[in-house]
């Protein structure tokens, strides 16, 4: 090694350390999907960071998508996907291919993934151990031809009731990596689809998180010259909401993000998972690779 290359080498490392130090034996929430997701580079990146997090005393748990997944799965048997507004609607049959996706194929790859990358994981449904109750989402619609919003009925959608985080705390205290896909149960015993985020944001408010993570196919929040913002404080977000900045698919991204804030998170991070070790980079360098808010 050159001289010029070892000087990079240590200085990366003397950068990190702090950060290590902060961060040691903090429970560090990371929502998983997108790009980081499909493309085979940037799946191993992931892991390999996950398993340096715990490597170095930090506990991360990872919370993971799989909406693509579901999608192809459910075109090979023939039947059509339908969404509203941005909601998958799920029928019997298709909460049948839901969770055969993301509580088998897709968390018990993540799960061999990390295993190959030296790490200990193990998989999870919100049915396992009690932990994630549920209840039927349903949003409502103005309709002008009614006097009264129209209530959509979304089938096995759902929405967190509650979370019980002791079967996560047992993991993460035995060394273990908790992967968590995102399906409830509810009162009636009946499974649901809940989105990602939503359950990594209420997630990390139960677990007392330092870290929110949410990792995504975008920069960040981008200004309207479409520069990355970060270092943001909630009441930037509201501002930048209400002059139209964020706005579309960021809007719930950031709600979660602001959400997770107000229950006691430390920070929330929206980071651009289309680069290689991007929580790596955000967590352990000065300048990130996304958008940070902070209380």
């Amino acid at each position: 090694m050159d001289k010029q290359s070892a000087h990079t080498v240590a200085s990366v490392l003397s950068e990190a350390l702090p950060y290590i130090q902060r961060l040691h034996n903090k429970t560090i929430v990371i929502k998983y999907g997108g790009n980081a997701m499909t493309d085979e580079a940037l799946k191993n990146g992931f892991a390999r960071d996950i398993v340096l997090l715990k490597q170095v005393g930090v506990n991360p748990v990872v919370v993971h998508g799989g909406g693509p997944q579901i999608g192809e799965l459910l075109e090979k048997i023939g039947k059509e996907s339908k969404f509203i507004e941005g909601m998958r609607v799920t029928d019997r049959e298709t909460m049948d291919v839901v969770e055969m996706v993301l509580g088998g194929l897709v968390n018990k790859s993540i799960v061999n993934l990390i295993a190959h990358n030296g790490g200990n994981a193990v998989g999870l449904t919100g049915k396992d151990g009690g932990l994630i109750r549920a209840r039927k989402m349903k949003i409502e619609r103005e309709s002008p031809e009614l006097d009264v919003p129209e209530i959509i009925d979304l089938g096995h959608v759902g929405e967190v009731t509650s979370i019980d985080p002791s079967i996560v705390e047992m993991l993460d205290q035995g060394n273990f990596i908790p992967v968590i896909a995102p399906i409830g149960v509810g009162e009636d015993s009946c499974s649901y689809n809940i989105n990602a985020d939503l359950v990594a944001g209420k997630l990390a408010s139960v677990l007392e998180a330092e870290k929110l993570i949410l990792l995504t196919n975008t920069a960040g929040i981008l200004d309207k010259d479409k520069n990355v913002l970060t270092g943001l404080e909630v009441s930037d977000i509201d501002a930048l909401v209400n002059d139209g900045t964020i706005q579309g698919g960021m809007l719930p991204k950031v709600s979660c993000a602001v959400d997770a804030l107000k229950s006691g998170v430390k920070t929330s991070h929206i980071i651009d998972g289309r680069v290689e070790h991007a929580v790596m980079l955000e967590l352990f360098t000065d300048e990130g690779v996304g958008t940070l808010i902070k209380r």
